[in-house]
């Protein structure tokens, strides 16, 4: 009998209370109010408790209450008793087991888990769903984010920011520029990036072309100049060299009895002219062989010494110098030609007029050289069969440069 008290849980009848001052009905416990009907209707507590009966106890809701039974061979005393006796009733007569309703709990599956068609839990695979901005690994019952090189995991866990390399580690040589995801390496003026693409190396100007300076050029770290030769400055330009006229800066080594002349990137100290015998000094540049001298018969009649000066390389064809006659007699025709010094066949005279020609250099001629040729004007008179000549001795000083 102890025993059955213990599995029996006691219920009440439901009573419908009137609280004074108020028109509404209060239910006891196990009941609800059915606002509908105004009656107080049976709670279902196996159904709204959870694990109402816990262990190998069955949960059967009776009026106002609910009963926790065995699930075999359960013996219980009827809920009909007289609620004011303590007597017991005999025991019924054993029966058939009662067929009891079994509550079922829905299977839950763990965070991360989901049930397969067999009612089984089963790893979701987070990754086909997005979960993460960049790159999704699937790990049983979760899933791990990570990002591309060059990006950072925010503290979410799944999504990724840009990563600012160049403040980070700085992994250019030079100048550092971000850029999504990545970075680029920039050099700077006078360097040139490596195949790498992170170390800078020295631009070498100077092989690029060769009219970057008109003289020389001279690389440096990131950047050349330029150089001039001795006897020449450097322009403001910073490329172009010009001659130095010595002469005029009286920075020259002549004597007093010398003249200084000067040529690009140097000077020449001349000597004064001197006439060889026979023939006799007229000017400081020209020499007369008289006639009455038997020793003028076969030369020149005057010797008119000149010079010039050119740049090595010159262009041609090119006209450098021009002769002509000072006098012009009736009757008579010049003819002119070199003399000497044109061994190499550099130079012709091409006449420009009946008194005068040009002497043209036909060949580039390189420096430094000393040039002296004989440039000759024969005069032919017919009506007093007359035939003389004058010489120009002219001297040209070929520089070194072509500047």
């Amino acid at each position: 009998m102890q025993g059955l008290k213990r599995i029996l849980t006691a219920f009440t009848l439901a009573v419908c209370l009137s609280s004074p001052g108020k028109a509404q009905q209060q239910c006891t416990n196990g009941f609800d109010l059915d606002r509908a009907s105004g009656q107080c209707l049976d709670i279902d507590e196996c159904r709204t408790i959870p694990e109402a009966c816990r262990g190998d106890m069955v949960c059967v809701n009776q009026n106002g209450g609910y009963l926790c039974v065995p699930r075999t061979n359960p013996v219980y005393r009827s809920p009909y008793l007289n609620p004011y006796s303590n007597i017991y009733p005999p025991p019924p007569a054993p029966g058939p087991v009662p067929n009891y309703p079994t509550v079922t709990r829905p299977l839950m599956c763990r965070f991360g888990y989901q049930l397969d068609e067999n009612n089984q839990c089963a790893d979701i695979d987070e990754c086909r769903y997005g979960y993460c901005q960049q790159l999704c690994a699937n790990v049983p019952g979760s899933y791990s984010c990570t990002c591309n090189p060059g990006f950072t995991l925010n503290d979410d866990g799944r999504s990724c920011q840009d990563m600012n390399e160049c403040t980070s580690q700085n992994p250019c040589t030079q100048t550092c520029v971000n850029t999504y995801g990545s970075f680029l390496c920039r050099c700077e003026p006078g360097y040139e990036l490596e195949a790498d693409g992170v170390n800078c190396s020295d631009m070498d100007e100077c092989s690029f072309s060769e009219f970057l300076c008109q003289h020389e050029c001279v690389n440096a770290p990131g950047s050349y100049y330029c150089i001039c030769p001795s006897g020449y400055n450097l322009l403001d330009d910073s490329r172009s060299c010009q001659d130095i006229n010595e002469c005029e800066n009286r920075n020259f080594t002549c004597t007093p009895q010398q003249t200084c002349f000067n040529i690009p990137g140097e000077y020449k100290c001349l000597d004064p002219v001197r006439c060889e015998d026979p023939y006799i000094q007229i000017n400081e540049n020209r020499c007369m062989c008289p006639a009455e001298n038997a020793g003028c018969r076969d030369q020149p009649f005057t010797v008119l010494y000149r010079v010039m000066d050119m740049v090595s390389g010159r262009s041609v064809p090119s006209d450098i110098f021009q002769m002509q006659a000072t006098t012009r007699y009736p009757g008579a025709y010049y003819i002119f030609q070199i003399k000497s010094g044109n061994e190499g066949r550099e130079f012709y005279m091409r006449q420009t007029g009946p008194i005068s020609a040009t002497l043209v250099m036909t060949r580039p001629v390189k420096g430094p050289r000393t040039i002296q040729l004989d440039l000759e004007m024969i005069t032919v008179n017919t009506v007093i069969n007359f035939r003389g000549s004058s010489v120009i001795r002219l001297t040209i000083y070929v520089s070194q440069y072509s500047f």
